[in-house]
């Protein structure tokens, strides 16, 4: 979404510079958003700026940034334009009219008629009236404002306490400008339910692309109770060498998934030197590696799993594996392939020496 909405805003050549404000949280989903732009679109963004409790404060946190930016720089914004980055359907054309209602107005909305009939409800869930809908307008972005009419506006509504109006108009007003409206756009929909992101999938015109990653680990037997497989503790005659928890199928998981972004390996983002690692639950670095296909924009689909060794057996704990993998990988059961084989007691695991386990990850990533 940020990736769709800050091209559509670049590709008009007027707005210069761009200041988006995230929650701090957010950073590294952030600048794996701005990797995939264009080097002459990052040359236009300015250093993000961390948001507050409310939309309002995030806004005043952006403005009082690009004050900063102007003073620095001995100049000063004429106009500036508040966008939300869930409408990554801003039209050229809607951006066309924002400007030009600029050029004679302090502040202007586009917004759209009301075609449903609204009513108001009371505590009971009564109805209590219905609106003359001729005189309604829903209300969108980028709302367009004359820049030191603005901030000051800002100012002025924090130091009077009024920290919960819903968007910059609103602001406007409380200061006493007029503020007009002018044509929105049907298409520049907000997607705020999982209803909005599912319609919106085909339109975001954002290529997938399959990949997958391999991933391989072995531990050695030795003195013990237990072993985890899975993320589930398994009752063995023996535990596992290893410098964490020593979960074959986890670490196997972990190393495909981080090859599908050719990204390292699990002992390079969590190296055995490190001390705090010991004895580690290896549930972390599934959801670290997850997390990573994520802030690629990415979206994990298939995982396939396979356990070598001769025991102890996976049948008795599938369920309980299988329920531990869907909660890591945001995947339900039926797309988790989860087997085990033995080496017809060939080799180190025929032998009972110690367990393996290979991973597959399918991911789709952005071109």
């Amino acid at each position: 979404m940020l990736v769709q909405t800050l091209r559509a805003v670049l590709a008009d050549a007027r707005i210069h510079p761009v200041q988006c404000v995230i929650h701090p949280d957010d950073l590294a989903l952030y600048q794996g958003c701005i990797d995939r732009l264009d080097h002459a679109d990052q040359t236009r963004l300015l250093p993000v700026v961390s948001g507050g409790r409310t939309r309002q404060a995030s806004v005043k946190a952006g403005l009082e940034a690009l004050h900063s930016v102007a003073e620095a720089q001995d100049h000063t914004y004429q106009t500036v334009l508040i966008h939300d980055a869930a409408r990554p359907f801003v039209s050229a054309a809607l951006l066309d009219r924002a400007l030009d209602m600029a050029v004679h107005s302090l502040a202007a909305i586009p917004a759209l008629a009301v075609t449903d009939t609204l009513k108001w409800v009371d505590e009971a869930g009564l109805v209590g009236g219905t609106a003359e809908r001729s005189r309604l307008r829903a209300v969108q972005t980028p709302q367009v404002f004359n820049f030191a009419a603005l901030l000051a506006a800002h100012r002025q509504a924090a130091l009077a306490g009024q920290h919960d109006l819903t968007d910059d108009a609103a602001v406007m007003e409380l200061a006493g400008h007029p503020v007009q409206f002018f044509e929105g756009d049907p298409d520049n929909i907000k997607l705020t339910l999982e209803d909005d992101f599912r319609m919106s999938e085909s339109r975001m015109q954002i290529a997938l692309i399959p990949v997958t990653g391999l991933g391989y680990d072995v531990h050695a037997f030795t003195t013990g109770d237990h072993v985890w497989l899975g993320g589930v503790r398994v009752a063995h005659d023996r535990g596992v060498r290893a410098h964490s928890d020593g979960d074959v199928i986890l670490h196997a998981l972990t190393d495909a998934l981080l090859g599908a972004l050719a990204d390292g390996d699990i002992g390079q983002h969590f190296p055995p030197s490190d001390e705090q690692w010991r004895g580690a639950s290896s549930d972390r670095f599934v959801e670290f590696a997850v997390d990573r296909i994520r802030q690629r924009g990415g979206r994990l689909v298939h995982v396939d799993i396979t356990l070598v060794c001769e025991s102890p057996r996976l049948g008795p704990h599938r369920k309980d594996i299988l329920a531990v993998l869907s909660r890591l990988c945001g995947l339900p059961i039926h797309k988790i392939g989860l087997k085990a084989t033995t080496s017809e007691k060939m080799g180190f695991t025929g032998r009972g020496e110690g367990l393996a386990a290979q991973a597959i990850a399918t991911v789709l990533l952005p071109d």
